[in-house]
């Protein structure tokens, strides 16, 4: 009798430990809900690195700009100053000096 009533208890305590863990619902859906935050986590890191490569390209064309206007003023400054256009006046003087070899005409 103490044999038959062990073997009733162990029985009873090894159904009752295998009973009291999660199902395989439960473990699916805890699975899921891991996966889905590994999901989360991998497309907020991708939108970041999107973010940091675009932010990245325009400092970029904003110091390239920035470098082209700078090099644009110092090219003015060294630049010659511009000629003023000559008078109908001025030109006809310069062209009659062309054609009597600068001897003024007389």
């Amino acid at each position: 009798m103490k044999k038959l009533l062990t073997l009733t208890m162990i029985a009873a305590f090894s159904t009752a430990i295998i009973s009291c863990g999660p199902s395989a619902e439960e473990k699916a859906a805890a699975d899921k809900a891991r996966q889905d935050s590994i999901n989360v986590a991998m497309e907020k890191v991708a939108a970041d690195s999107i973010a940091m490569v675009e932010k990245a390209r325009q400092d970029s064309m904003m110091a390239a700009t920035e470098k082209m206007k700078a090099d644009s003023i110092e090219a003015a400054k060294k630049a010659k100053p511009a000629v003023k256009p000559k008078t109908p006046i001025q030109k006809k003087t310069e062209e009659a000096k062309r054609v009597t070899g600068g001897r003024g005409g007389n």
